[in-house]
C-alpha cells in the first residue's frame, strides 16, 4: 500500500512540473516555424491566390489562427505583441493548457495537497490557498470535487506590467461539489447534482524568464454559484 501511495505521489509531482512548463508552449517536436502571430503588416489577413487542379486560380483567405480564440481585435494585438516578446508563446496552445491547470488546482485545493499548489500557485496566492484548507481542517470540514468538463476557457484579458506578463482566462466548468462537517454531515452541495462554476484566473510569467515557468497570480468569481468550490479569491499581482 506504501508503495503504490508512493508510486501516486510521484507521478502527480511529475504532472504538476509538466503544467507548469507546458503553458503557452509549444511541443517540443513540432516542426520549426514561423511564429504565426507575428506575420509582418503586409502578409496579415491577406488573401492568398491558390492553382486549382483545373488550373484555374481562386482566392484563400488566411485568417488569423488567433480568431479561432474568438479574439476582440485588441486581445488579438496584444497576443501577438507578447508572442513578439516570449517566442514560445501559443495563445492557442496557453488555453487549452490552462484547462488542464484549472482542474488540478481546483481538485487539489479540495483534496488539501498543499505540495502540489505550492508549485502552481504564486506566493501570496497560495498563502490564501493555504489559509482556507487550514481553517477547514480546524473544524474538521472536508471538501469533496470533481470537474466533469470545462466547457468553455477565454481569453478575457492580456496584460505586462513590471517585466511581467498576465493573461486572464474566464473559466466555465461544470462540476460537484460536496462539503462534509466533521461528522459526515452535508452542509454544502449535493453529490448526485452538477453545478457551473464560473471563475477568472490570472496566469503569470516573467517575460525574460528562461524557464516557461507560469503561475497563478489571481483568483476570482465571476459569477457567484450556489454549492461551488470555496476557492479563495486571492491576488499576488
Amino acid at each position: 500500500m506504501e508503495t503504490d501511495i508512493l508510486i501516486y505521489a510521484i507521478i502527480a509531482a511529475v504532472l504538476v512540473v509538466w503544467l507548469r512548463n507546458i503553458l503557452g508552449t509549444r511541443n517540443g517536436d513540432e516542426q520549426q516555424r514561423p511564429n504565426p502571430y507575428v506575420e509582418s503588416e503586409q502578409n496579415k489577413a491577406k488573401p492568398k491566390n491558390i492553382v486549382g487542379l483545373d488550373g484555374q486560380p481562386f482566392v484563400v483567405d488566411m485568417e488569423n489562427p488567433l480568431k479561432k480564440l474568438d479574439l476582440s481585435d485588441e486581445l488579438i494585438k496584444e497576443a501577438e505583441g507578447l508572442s513578439r516578446q516570449m517566442r514560445d508563446f501559443d495563445a492557442i496552445s496557453f488555453v487549452e493548457n490552462a484547462k488542464n491547470a484549472f482542474v488540478m488546482v481546483v481538485e487539489a485545493f479540495a483534496k488539501g495537497e498543499k505540495d502540489v499548489l505550492e508549485m502552481l500557485l504564486a506566493p501570496s496566492v497560495y498563502e490564501s490557498f493555504e489559509g482556507a484548507i487550514k481553517e477547514r481542517e480546524k473544524k474538521g470540514e472536508t471538501v469533496s470535487t470533481e470537474i466533469h468538463a470545462v466547457r468553455k476557457a477565454d481569453i478575457v484579458d492580456i496584460q505586462q506590467k513590471n517585466g511581467i506578463a498576465y493573461v486572464s482566462i474566464r473559466f466555465t466548468a461544470d462540476e460537484t461539489c460536496v462539503i462534509r462537517d466533521k461528522d459526515d454531515n452535508i452542509l454544502s452541495g449535493d453529490p448526485e447534482r452538477i453545478t457551473e462554476m464560473v471563475d477568472v484566473w490570472t496566469f503569470g510569467r516573467k517575460i525574460k524568464a528562461k524557464e516557461p515557468t507560469w503561475l497563478l497570480f489571481e483568483t476570482r468569481d465571476d459569477e457567484v454559484e450556489d454549492h461551488k468550490t470555496p476557492i479563495p479569491e486571492a491576488s499576488d499581482k
